[in-house]
Protein backbone atom coordinates (compact mmCIF):
# COMPACT_ATOMS: atom_id res chain seq x y z
CA UNK A 1 0.00 0.00 0.00
CA UNK A 2 1.29 3.80 -1.03
CA UNK A 3 1.63 5.66 1.84
CA UNK A 4 0.51 9.03 0.35
CA UNK A 5 2.22 12.08 1.63
CA UNK A 6 -0.10 15.39 2.29
CA UNK A 7 -0.36 18.98 3.50
CA UNK A 8 -2.76 21.03 4.57
CA UNK A 9 -3.23 24.55 3.68
CA UNK A 10 -5.75 26.67 5.61
CA UNK A 11 -5.67 30.22 7.14
CA UNK A 12 -7.60 28.97 10.33
CA UNK A 13 -5.95 27.21 13.42
CA UNK A 14 -8.38 24.80 14.34
CA UNK A 15 -9.07 23.52 10.46
CA UNK A 16 -5.24 22.55 10.50
CA UNK A 17 -5.21 20.89 14.10
CA UNK A 18 -8.80 19.12 12.77
CA UNK A 19 -7.13 18.16 10.08
CA UNK A 20 -3.71 16.90 11.18
CA UNK A 21 -5.86 14.71 13.98
CA UNK A 22 -7.54 13.15 11.04
CA UNK A 23 -4.67 12.34 8.94
CA UNK A 24 -2.49 11.06 11.88
CA UNK A 25 -5.50 8.58 12.46
CA UNK A 26 -5.23 7.45 9.27
CA UNK A 27 -2.48 4.45 8.16
CA UNK A 28 -1.91 5.49 4.86
CA UNK A 29 -1.54 8.96 5.07
CA UNK A 30 1.75 10.66 6.00
CA UNK A 31 1.73 14.81 6.44
CA UNK A 32 4.48 16.39 5.47
CA UNK A 33 3.47 20.10 6.63
CA UNK A 34 0.25 22.27 7.75
CA UNK A 35 0.42 25.73 6.03
CA UNK A 36 -1.40 28.78 6.53
CA UNK A 37 -1.54 30.38 3.03
CA UNK A 38 -1.01 28.49 -0.67
CA UNK A 39 3.09 30.63 -0.42
CA UNK A 40 3.73 28.47 1.98
CA UNK A 41 2.48 25.32 0.51
CA UNK A 42 4.22 25.97 -2.69
CA UNK A 43 7.37 26.41 -0.88
CA UNK A 44 7.17 22.96 0.85
CA UNK A 45 6.03 21.30 -2.77
CA UNK A 46 8.89 22.55 -3.96
CA UNK A 47 10.90 21.29 -1.18
CA UNK A 48 9.40 18.18 -0.21
CA UNK A 49 7.62 15.35 -2.20
CA UNK A 50 3.47 15.65 -1.70
CA UNK A 51 0.91 13.53 -3.36
CA UNK A 52 -2.18 15.13 -1.80
CA UNK A 53 -3.26 18.24 -0.59
CA UNK A 54 -6.23 18.90 1.66
CA UNK A 55 -6.74 22.88 0.63
CA UNK A 56 -8.82 25.29 2.19
CA UNK A 57 -10.77 27.66 -0.90
CA UNK A 58 -11.80 30.71 0.86
CA UNK A 59 -8.12 31.78 1.97
CA UNK A 60 -6.41 35.93 1.82
CA UNK A 61 -4.22 37.21 -1.18
CA UNK A 62 -4.36 33.61 -3.12
CA UNK A 63 -7.40 31.55 -2.75
CA UNK A 64 -7.46 27.99 -2.78
CA UNK A 65 -9.46 27.68 -6.41
CA UNK A 66 -6.40 30.08 -7.92
CA UNK A 67 -3.61 27.93 -6.15
CA UNK A 68 -4.71 24.80 -7.66
CA UNK A 69 -4.58 26.12 -11.28
CA UNK A 70 -1.32 26.01 -10.51
CA UNK A 71 -0.69 22.14 -9.74
CA UNK A 72 1.32 20.16 -11.80
CA UNK A 73 -1.22 16.86 -12.91
CA UNK A 74 0.83 14.57 -10.19
CA UNK A 75 -0.18 16.77 -7.34
CA UNK A 76 -4.39 15.89 -6.61
CA UNK A 77 -6.66 18.28 -4.89
CA UNK A 78 -9.35 17.61 -1.66
CA UNK A 79 -10.78 20.96 -0.90
CA UNK A 80 -11.88 22.63 2.58
CA UNK A 81 -14.20 25.02 2.69
CA UNK A 82 -17.07 26.26 4.24
CA UNK A 83 -18.69 27.80 1.64
CA UNK A 84 -21.20 25.18 -0.62
CA UNK A 85 -21.11 27.40 -3.48
CA UNK A 86 -17.77 26.85 -4.27
CA UNK A 87 -18.25 22.76 -4.76
CA UNK A 88 -18.87 23.29 -8.36
CA UNK A 89 -15.67 25.05 -9.19
CA UNK A 90 -14.07 22.61 -7.01
CA UNK A 91 -14.91 19.86 -9.24
CA UNK A 92 -14.04 21.80 -12.56
CA UNK A 93 -10.55 21.76 -11.80
CA UNK A 94 -10.46 18.09 -11.01
CA UNK A 95 -10.51 17.72 -7.22
CA UNK A 96 -10.69 14.38 -6.11
CA UNK A 97 -12.88 15.15 -3.31
CA UNK A 98 -14.88 18.32 -1.93
CA UNK A 99 -15.14 18.31 1.90
CA UNK A 100 -17.76 20.66 3.27
CA UNK A 101 -16.97 22.51 6.51
CA UNK A 102 -17.48 20.98 9.50
CA UNK A 103 -17.33 17.31 8.63
CA UNK A 104 -16.56 14.77 11.01
CA UNK A 105 -13.60 11.96 10.46
CA UNK A 106 -15.69 9.59 8.85
CA UNK A 107 -16.42 12.09 5.57
CA UNK A 108 -12.51 13.00 6.10
CA UNK A 109 -11.79 9.20 5.64
CA UNK A 110 -14.86 8.45 2.80
CA UNK A 111 -12.62 11.11 0.84
CA UNK A 112 -8.81 10.20 1.56
CA UNK A 113 -10.42 6.41 0.87
CA UNK A 114 -11.13 8.33 -2.67
CA UNK A 115 -7.21 9.18 -2.91
CA UNK A 116 -6.33 6.07 -2.19
CA UNK A 117 -8.47 4.70 -4.55
CA UNK A 118 -7.07 6.66 -7.66
CA UNK A 119 -3.46 6.63 -6.16
CA UNK A 120 -3.27 2.59 -6.14
CA UNK A 121 -4.64 2.70 -9.96
CA UNK A 122 -2.30 5.25 -10.57
CA UNK A 123 1.10 2.78 -9.61
CA UNK A 124 -0.64 -0.44 -10.79
CA UNK A 125 -0.63 1.36 -14.47
CA UNK A 126 2.71 2.69 -13.93
CA UNK A 127 3.95 -1.34 -12.83
CA UNK A 128 2.26 -2.69 -15.60
CA UNK A 129 4.21 -0.55 -17.85
CA UNK A 130 7.65 -2.57 -16.65
CA UNK A 131 9.53 0.18 -15.69
CA UNK A 132 13.07 0.19 -16.94
CA UNK A 133 15.50 -0.63 -14.17
CA UNK A 134 17.79 2.60 -15.81
CA UNK A 135 17.95 6.44 -16.35
CA UNK A 136 20.24 8.22 -18.44
CA UNK A 137 21.69 11.49 -17.38
CA UNK A 138 23.64 14.21 -18.49
CA UNK A 139 27.23 14.86 -17.23
CA UNK A 140 30.26 16.73 -18.62
CA UNK A 141 28.74 16.85 -22.47
CA UNK A 142 27.79 12.91 -22.19
CA UNK A 143 24.54 10.91 -21.48
CA UNK A 144 25.73 8.60 -18.84
CA UNK A 145 23.64 5.18 -18.14
CA UNK A 146 23.01 5.04 -14.82
CA UNK A 147 21.49 1.31 -13.40
CA UNK A 148 19.10 1.92 -10.14
CA UNK A 149 19.75 -1.09 -8.33
CA UNK A 150 23.21 0.42 -8.32
CA UNK A 151 22.77 4.19 -6.80
CA UNK A 152 23.76 3.86 -3.10
CA UNK A 153 21.74 7.63 -2.71
CA UNK A 154 21.68 10.99 -3.82
CA UNK A 155 22.70 14.46 -2.61
CA UNK A 156 21.05 17.81 -3.77
CA UNK A 157 23.04 20.31 -4.08
CA UNK A 158 21.24 23.66 -5.30
CA UNK A 159 20.77 23.50 -9.04
CA UNK A 160 22.87 19.96 -9.36
CA UNK A 161 22.74 16.77 -7.65
CA UNK A 162 25.50 14.08 -6.95
CA UNK A 163 24.57 10.24 -7.85
CA UNK A 164 26.96 8.22 -5.51
CA UNK A 165 27.20 4.64 -7.49
CA UNK A 166 28.08 1.19 -5.51
CA UNK A 167 29.92 0.31 -8.78
CA UNK A 168 31.93 3.79 -9.35
CA UNK A 169 34.65 5.60 -7.45
CA UNK A 170 33.69 9.06 -7.99
CA UNK A 171 29.65 10.40 -7.75
CA UNK A 172 28.04 11.34 -11.00
CA UNK A 173 27.43 15.04 -11.33
CA UNK A 174 24.51 15.95 -13.48
CA UNK A 175 22.12 19.38 -14.21
CA UNK A 176 19.01 18.59 -12.29
CA UNK A 177 16.85 19.29 -8.99
CA UNK A 178 16.25 16.81 -6.66
CA UNK A 179 12.63 16.76 -6.82
CA UNK A 180 12.81 16.15 -10.79
CA UNK A 181 15.25 12.95 -10.41
CA UNK A 182 13.24 11.80 -7.35
CA UNK A 183 10.05 11.45 -9.59
CA UNK A 184 11.89 8.70 -11.85
CA UNK A 185 12.70 6.82 -9.35
CA UNK A 186 10.20 3.98 -8.02
CA UNK A 187 8.87 5.06 -4.60
CA UNK A 188 9.22 1.23 -2.68
CA UNK A 189 13.27 1.38 -3.40
CA UNK A 190 13.83 4.81 -3.02
CA UNK A 191 13.13 7.34 -0.40
CA UNK A 192 14.14 11.14 0.80
CA UNK A 193 14.94 11.41 3.79
CA UNK A 194 16.20 14.78 4.09
CA UNK A 195 15.73 18.01 2.50
CA UNK A 196 19.48 17.11 0.46
CA UNK A 197 19.33 13.41 0.24
CA UNK A 198 17.65 10.22 -1.35
CA UNK A 199 18.58 6.69 -0.38
CA UNK A 200 18.53 3.60 -2.16
CA UNK A 201 16.69 1.53 0.69
CA UNK A 202 18.40 -1.64 -0.27
CA UNK A 203 21.34 -0.29 0.63
CA UNK A 204 21.23 0.90 4.21
CA UNK A 205 23.62 -0.97 6.71
CA UNK A 206 22.78 0.48 9.96
CA UNK A 207 20.25 2.60 11.62
CA UNK A 208 21.44 4.55 14.49
CA UNK A 209 20.87 8.00 16.68
CA UNK A 210 18.30 9.40 13.32
CA UNK A 211 20.65 8.80 10.78
CA UNK A 212 21.48 5.93 7.88
CA UNK A 213 24.64 4.34 7.30
CA UNK A 214 25.13 3.78 3.69
CA UNK A 215 28.67 2.35 3.55
CA UNK A 216 30.87 4.47 5.20
CA UNK A 217 28.65 7.08 4.75
CA UNK A 218 25.84 8.61 7.44
CA UNK A 219 22.96 10.70 6.31
CA UNK A 220 20.83 12.13 9.01
CA UNK A 221 16.65 11.59 8.85
CA UNK A 222 15.36 15.17 9.08
CA UNK A 223 12.66 15.08 11.20
CA UNK A 224 9.56 15.77 8.18
CA UNK A 225 10.82 12.78 7.00
CA UNK A 226 11.32 10.40 9.94
CA UNK A 227 7.98 9.29 10.34
CA UNK A 228 7.49 8.01 7.33
CA UNK A 229 10.73 6.37 7.20
CA UNK A 230 10.43 4.79 10.92
CA UNK A 231 6.81 3.55 9.35
CA UNK A 232 8.97 1.62 6.60
CA UNK A 233 11.37 0.41 9.14
CA UNK A 234 8.78 -0.83 11.25
CA UNK A 235 7.15 -2.79 8.61
CA UNK A 236 10.13 -4.71 7.93
CA UNK A 237 11.68 -5.70 11.52
CA UNK A 238 11.38 -8.57 12.80
CA UNK A 239 10.09 -9.02 16.61
CA UNK A 240 11.62 -10.85 18.84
Amino acid sequence: MKIINCIIVDDEPLALDLLESYIKKTSFLHLVSRCSNAFEAIEHINNSSVDLIFLDIHMPELSGLEFSRTLSKEHRVIFTTAYEKYALEGYKVDALDYLLKPFNYEEFLKAANKARNWFDRTSATTESNAPVPYIYVKSEYKLIKISLDQILYIEGLKDYVKIFMADKERPVLTLMSLKSLEQQLPYDKFMRIHRSFIINLGFIDQIERNQVVIRSTRITIADIYKENFLRYIASRSVNP
